[in-house]
């Protein structure tokens, strides 16, 4: 089964624009409590999309599903996710939880009425993972790399799944019959770890989905829409048919975390 292509946007035209290409999810990304703290000066992406992006995307959208990830859990969590629930959200994220309070109450709100995806971004989530997989109405789980190699205190975050921590969680999760995904991608061809190695690596593991990164498609250095439009034409395009290639190689799968182990070791190695 194709990967299921997430792509980060609060501009309705862009999204229509993912969306026409093939990308199955637009993601509106509310998430700004501690994010500063936890990536002080790093490349990451910080979030300036509002509540009322939600309901704007929902009605640009003809078919591709709204996800949107919320804060971590805070008081004022109840009033934000019945805000994104009224808006249109199809699934809903929770960030940076490390308990298993933090998840029930977030269930309890959502109440089923929609798609409920716990991002496993902490230590303290890891460890707890068996008694999180417990809890009845989880639809959906994301490892989120960027954090979780911080909590770990690694270098890059692929070394996860380079020493067998993704690997790990994912076993767990298969087991329950969950849907799953990890980290993000580049364009074919394109990624410090070329994007490559981590789509064999989502079939080697059972992946479900996947985050188109920026590095994919920066849209807010493109002021040209038909730009916007080849890039991700295109790139989704090559994806796609990579992928096809991927599902006919199931044998290349072994070597290929061999190959991810010595460019992580490489990567490491140049930031000594």
């Amino acid at each position: 089964m194709p990967l299921t292509l997430m792509y980060i946007t609060n501009n309705t035209e862009v999204g229509k624009i993912a969306e026409e290409a093939g990308v199955d999810r637009i993601f509106i990304d509310l998430e700004t409590l501690g994010k500063e703290e936890r990536q002080p000066n790093m490349d990451t992406v910080k979030s300036t999309h509002q509540i009322e992006d939600v309901g704007k995307m929902k009605n640009s959208l003809q078919k591709a599903e709204l996800l949107v990830r919320v804060n971590k859990m805070n008081p004022n969590s109840p009033k934000e996710i019945e805000k994104v629930i009224d808006q249109g959200a199809d699934i809903v994220m929770l960030p940076y939880f490390k308990t298993l309070e933090e998840i029930k109450t977030f269930l309890q709100i959502a109440a089923g009425r929609v798609k409920t995806n716990l991002l496993v971004e902490t230590p303290e989530a890891v460890e707890k993972l068996d008694d999180i997989l417990a809890v009845p109405g989880i639809d959906e789980i994301h490892i989120g790399l960027n954090d979780l190699h911080l909590g770990y205190h690694r270098k890059f975050m692929f070394e996860l799944l380079a020493d067998g921590t993704v690997e790990e969680i994912c076993v767990k999760i298969k087991r329950k019959g969950i849907k799953y995904g990890f980290g993000g991608i580049a364009s074919i061809g394109k990624g410090l770890l070329p994007a490559e190695h981590i789509i064999k690596e989502h079939y080697r593991l059972g992946s479900e989905l996947v985050i188109l990164s920026r590095s994919f498609c920066n849209a807010s250095l493109i002021s040209d829409l038909d730009e916007i439009r080849e890039v991700f034409t295109n790139g989704v395009r090559e994806l796609r048919m990579y992928e096809q290639e991927v599902q006919k190689a199931w044998e290349y799968f072994g070597e290929n975390q061999k190959e991810i182990v010595r460019i992580v070791k490489e990567i490491i190695g140049d930031k000594e």
